[in-house]
């Protein structure tokens, strides 16, 4: 078996060559007595014609039986196709091959779901998709996110090297250091009790390697987390993993900016405009509602606290007189809300603990509210100017502590965006991808139930500077040096500059997040260790790759860009785990597995 050719390679300037092809059965077509088959490859398709009245008669019913996505052999002869019959769609659509041979490498049996068409395929149950993702990945479109994921992974590994990184690989068996997402643990044959952890990052690992002189590392690294799935998470899953020694803020900026630009025209031919534009977390919740802001489209979120504070409706002077804020939005062209709408947003501001959902409705020349008879002419004034209310929109209140009111709008925002997209109010150019950096988080947040402070990033990320003596005075104003890169809504990756001092990090761990110092030596030791020996300021950042190859392929859900992916549920339907594992095995890890306990 010898390929001449792949099935995207030959063109007019092929016609009259004897050329070989190999692949699969993609379509066929009986017009007129003579068969036409779409050969199929990784690389594209192309027409082949089996004319009975030049083909050896067995050869011809051969090619009469096949079956779609059977692999077969051919060889013939190039012509250019007849006028009028070129197909456009397919870039080998000007020539056909004229079959002399055929030989079946392997006939296929009944598909459970078509490949050939990609409407019909997309409505296939995607279980039964996973269930033969061998099948489902030969659709062109499956084919053609493998193809951008590989390219990206080269581009990265190219751009890296370029900018001085070394590639290092670290551990996947870890030490469980239960912090954040729950862990995946792996029993020791060796010492019975003891568990290795499977890595949620190589946050601590990659930090060493700057303690060991490494200076610019990076990595296409596997992680794991055993938590609830959705469709931009996995329990594995790749991240772009990078850590530099002695750097600011501004020099991870410049890197990553740098790296989406060359992985943007790589994948796309985009020349993305670059610095990024950035903006504080306050700022993204106090405009967006959200720390990852979709900032093609408008509608965001204005202030009204002041205008409120002695205002009659009790729902919002009472919320303020707590030490809350009012805010609103106009979802412009959004009054004709149906009911069932109305329901979704209301909703919405409950799941935040809200006992319900303010709007205006500006139909007619009319404010329609319940609401609106409790407004001073003063009030309703700010309303129309700030919001610049005009007929048909739709205006939509919180009021609340100001991280719950921006997060309630901020929902119902990216939802209104929808329904306006949705009836065709509201377009974004499928090209169009705003980038932006957002900065200045809190470094801690409170648990008010567990009565104490935990990491907003993680309890290695820096301190500003100047913030670090209200460590102790007043832990809600010290900002992190913590940065986020995001687009359209999505978050790529975020990072931060590092503790590098062992005292600064022991304060963190002990005197702020509450941890003994027998659990700090426990499960930090040997990084504090490590830090004695002259750990340089570092900083760095992990990319979601994964989400990453989403957006450039235009797809929401990561399963249809990693080859094997998991179910909500965390199982392989095609392989068919995790499934149970043998007594003997078992015993060998002195394991004993009971009965579960059904919760109430």
């Amino acid at each position: 078996m010898k390929r001449t050719h792949h099935c995207n390679e030959l063109r007019p300037a092929h016609g009259g060559q004897t050329v070989t092809l190999v692949g699969w059965v993609h379509s066929r077509r009986d017009l007129g007595g003579v068969l036409f088959i779409d050969l199929r490859d990784r690389e594209g398709r192309t027409q082949t014609v089996f004319d009975p009245s030049d083909l050896a008669k067995e050869v011809f019913e051969r090619a009469s039986h096949l079956h779609s996505e059977s692999v077969i052999q051919i060889i013939g002869k190039v012509r250019v196709r007849p006028f009028g019959t070129n197909n456009d769609k397919i870039a080998t659509g000007e020539v056909e091959v004229l079959v002399k041979e055929l030989e079946v490498l392997n006939d296929a049996a009944v598909l459970p779901f078509p490949v050939d068409d990609p409407e019909v395929a997309n409505k296939v149950n995607e279980e039964l998709r996973l269930q033969y993702r061998y099948l489902d990945l030969r659709r062109p479109e499956m084919a053609r996110n493998l193809r951008v994921r590989s390219k990206v992974a080269t581009a990265t590994r190219v751009f890296m090297d370029e900018q001085g990184f070394l590639e290092v690989e670290t551990p996947t068996l870890f030490k469980s250091t239960p912090e954040g997402a729950r862990e995946f643990l792996v029993p020791n044959r060796r010492e019975p009790g003891t568990f290795y952890a499977l890595p949620q990052s190589p946050q601590q690992f990659k930090q060493i390697l700057m303690v060991a002189g490494v200076e610019r590392y990076f990595q296409l690294a596997r992680c794991y987390r055993d938590e609830d799935l959705r469709a931009d998470r996995q329990p594995e899953f790749t991240q772009v993993d990078i850590e530099m020694s002695f750097i600011e803020r501004e020099d991870i900026y410049a890197l990553i900016e740098g790296l989406l630009k060359r992985v943007w025209h790589t994948a796309l031919g985009i020349d993305i405009p670059t610095p990024f534009k950035r903006i504080s977390f306050e700022e993204a919740l106090n405009r967006y509602g959200i720390d990852k802001p979709d900032t093609r489209f408008g509608m965001e979120l204005v202030d009204f606290t002041t205008e409120f504070r002695t205002s009659t409706f009790k729902v919002f002077s009472g919320a303020i007189a707590n030490g809350g804020v009012v805010k609103a939005m106009n979802a412009r062209g959004l009054a004709g809300a149906t009911q069932g709408q109305i329901e979704t947003m209301t909703e919405y501001a409950k799941s935040f603990g809200a006992k319900g959902l303010a709007y205006i409705k500006v139909e007619n020349g009319e404010w329609k509210s319940p609401i609106v008879k409790f407004f001073s002419e003063a009030e309703k004034a700010a309303l129309r100017t700030k919001l610049e209310i005009a007929e048909g929109d739709l205006i939509l209140f919180a009021a609340d502590q100001w991280l719950n009111a921006c997060e309630i709008l901020g929902k119902i925002r990216l939802y209104c965006a929808e329904v306006l997209k949705a009836q065709g109010k509201l377009v974004i150019p499928a090209d169009r991808f705003n980038f932006l950096w957002v900065v200045e988080f809190p470094l801690l947040s409170y648990d008010k139930e567990m009565n104490r402070w935990y990491s907003s990033h993680h309890p290695f990320t820096a301190p500003v500077t100047e913030d670090i003596p209200l460590l102790k005075t007043d832990p809600k104003k010290v900002r992190g040096q913590h940065y986020d890169i995001v687009v359209n809504g999505v978050e790529l990756g975020g990072g931060s500059i590092r503790i590098h001092q062992p005292a600064v990090q022991k304060t963190i761990f002990e005197d702020i997040l509450a941890i003994s110092p027998e659990e700090t030596q426990l499960r930090f030791g040997y990084m504090l260790e490590a830090f004695k020996f002259g750990a340089p300021p570092h900083g760095g950042i992990a990319l979601g790759f994964d989400r990453l190859i989403a957006i450039l392929c235009a797809t929401t859900s990561i399963r249809d860009v990693i080859a094997f992916p998991k179910t909500a549920k965390g199982t392989c339907l095609m392989t068919d785990s995790p499934s149970g594992v043998s007594a003997r095995q078992l015993r060998d890890l002195h394991i004993e597995v009971k009965a579960a306990v059904k919760k109430d």
